[in-house]
C-alpha cells in the first residue's frame, strides 16, 4: 500500500495496514496544519534513536513487534520503562527524552502521530542514517509551529 501525503486535505486509508506494509524506516503518510502521521519499521535490533523534541508532543502505536519504551526528563534519567508490542501506545510529552528499542524477532511495525507537525510532508526515509543526515526536512510553512525555543537533540 502506498500512502500520499497530500496535506492538509480530507485523507482515508487503512491505517493499520499501511503501518503494517511499511518497509522504510519513516514515511509521512499525512500532514496536517496541526498534527502529522508517520509510518516506522524498525529492524531486529535497532532503535528509534534517543531524542527530545522540546515543542513536540508524540503518539506511538506498535502494530507489529516488541519493543521497550523509555522516557525520562534528561537523556541520562529515562526513568519510566514499559515493554510494549502490538496494539500498545507510547505518550510522549513535549520537552521528553525517549527512545524504544526493538526487542523482538520481527520488524517493530509503528505508527507516530507529532503535534505539531515535525517533518516535511511526504518525506521518506530508508534508513535511520538517511533521516540523520537530512538537513531538508522541516515541517511544511502551512503548518502552525510553536515558537522554537530549544532545538531538537538526538544523543
Amino acid at each position: 500500500m502506498t500512502i500520499l501525503d497530500i496535506g492538509p486535505e480530507r485523507q482515508a486509508f487503512n491505517l493499520e495496514q499501511a503501518t503494517r506494509e511499511n518497509q522504510n524506516y519513516r514515511a509521512v503518510a499525512w500532514s496536517g496544519r496541526y498534527l502529522q502521521v508517520t509510518l516506522m519499521s524498525i529492524p531486529v535490533g535497532s532503535d528509534i534513536g534517543l531524542e527530545v523534541h522540546p515543542e513536540t508532543d508524540q503518539f506511538l502505536r506498535l502494530d507489529a513487534g516488541q519493543g521497550r519504551a523509555q522516557i525520562g526528563p534528561a537523556k541520562d534519567q529515562l526513568t519510566f520503562e514499559r515493554e510494549v508490542c502490538d496494539g500498545w501506545c507510547v505518550l510522549i510529552p513535549a520537552g521528553t527524552w525517549h527512545n524504544v528499542t526493538h526487542i523482538g524477532g520481527q520488524p517493530m511495525q509503528l505508527y507516530v502521530i507529532y503535534a505539531p507537525s515535525h517533518h516535511q510532508p511526504g518525506k521518506v526515509h530508508q534508513t535511520a542514517a538517511a533521516a540523520a543526515s537530512d538537513a531538508n526536512d522541516e515541517p511544511a510553512d502551512w503548518s502552525v509551529q510553536p515558537a522554537r525555543t530549544r532545538p531538537d537533540q538526538h544523543a
